[in-house]
């Protein structure tokens, strides 16, 4: 398994489509919809992702820090990754003062999972927009989401597999209007389907000599190295044994990872583990001990230290956090106990 594939199955998308909508021209439009639009729907999600598929016709899209403008056209899916850190602003003419989202779309409906018919504007060239989110976990999302910009812009295209994206996704639209057994279902795994194909494309869009996550996923030789971390987190690896696996001397390796991923492949690997212990966490069922131990600490003081570098808080206020980091109510402690040994992961990294 390559490594986004492998992110992608452990971040543990959840998703739904909530608006089914018909700007006409000249329209603004300007909306912040985070987590808490979403909570009810997605209790459990730690992130959010929003994305809009153009049915028909296109618009603007404003880029960071006052860059020209981003065209949107007819068949292209636009991808807002950092749901909880930035407005959407969009509209055929960004002129216009824009109205307020929230004002013609109402928040608890989204909650409920209701996909909403909206229609507005000045009455000239429509736009027919499909829009949905999928929510996830944090921890081990952040990989991902945080080598993507703030709006991701891929066009489907013709090909019959972007054909059968479409029409699957405008048939689950008429489904849900029609309000049929098994649309939320249906939705809920379309969404998360454009979410992927989307992020394929992007990767495959990127161009050479990048830097990042991503660009280290697409290099077949740290793109190798990563999935072999990816499909065996708890094997105490060495730089030498990803270097045979990659093809790669074990210095060349290191060079390279460090230079696209952005740190050495053992400290990447530790972060990975801390991520997948903060995941373990949030789901319950397993002791702080079990979990450090999986995570290749021999010492809860030392995972517990490395842990609270990584995420802010210690594992157990992690573990005793809600999604949105309020405490939830208290619960017995659980055991495992602190173990004296020094601080450091259960074999030494080479």
């Amino acid at each position: 398994m390559d490594a986004l594939s492998d992110v992608l199955k452990t971040i543990r998308l959840e998703g739904a489509v909530y608006l089914n909508a018909e700007f006409t021209a000249p329209w603004c439009v300007q909306a912040e919809y985070g987590l808490a639009a979403i909570r009810k729907r997605l209790p459990a999600a730690e992130h959010v992702a929003f994305f809009h598929y153009f049915a028909q016709g296109g618009c603007k899209v404003p880029m960071a820090g006052g860059r020209a403008e981003l065209t949107i056209c007819e068949g292209d899916l636009l991808l807002f990754p950092h749901g909880d850190r930035q407005v959407q602003l969009m509209g055929s003419d960004l002129r216009l003062a824009p109205i307020d989202g929230g004002t013609v779309v109402d928040d608890a409906a989204i909650a409920s999972g209701e996909v909403i018919a909206l229609r507005h504007g000045g009455g000239g060239t429509p736009t027919r927009v499909i829009c949905g989110y999928v929510g996830c976990s944090r921890s081990v999302s952040r990989p991902l989401f945080d080598a993507l910009p703030p709006v991701v812009r891929i066009p489907i295209g013709e090909e019959p597999a972007s054909a059968m994206l479409r029409e699957l996704l405008r048939a689950g639209v008429r489904e849900s209007a029609a309000e049929r057994p098994g649309a939320e279902s249906l939705l809920a795994k379309l969404s998360e389907l454009l979410f992927v194909e989307a992020l394929r494309r992007y990767v495959e869009s990127l161009p050479p000599g990048g830097h990042g996550w991503l660009a280290g996923v697409r290099d077949p030789h740290v793109g190798r190295a990563l999935a072999l971390l990816h499909g065996d987190p708890a094997r105490a690896w060495t730089v030498e044994e990803l270097g045979r696996g990659a093809a790669l001397s074990r210095s060349a390796l290191a060079e390279r990872f460090t230079q696209l991923v952005g740190e050495p492949p053992i400290q990447y690997l530790m972060r990975w583990r801390l991520a997948l212990a903060a995941q373990a966490l949030r789901s319950g069922g397993e002791s702080i001990a079990r979990v450090a131990g999986r995570s290749g600490y021999e010492s809860l003081a030392a995972f517990s230290r490395a842990f609270k570098r990584e995420f802010g808080m210690p594992p157990a206020a992690w573990r005793d956090a809600d999604p949105a980091g309020e405490p939830k109510a208290k619960r017995a402690p659980s055991g495992g106990g602190g173990a004296r040994a020094p601080a450091r992961p259960a074999r030494r990294a080479r």
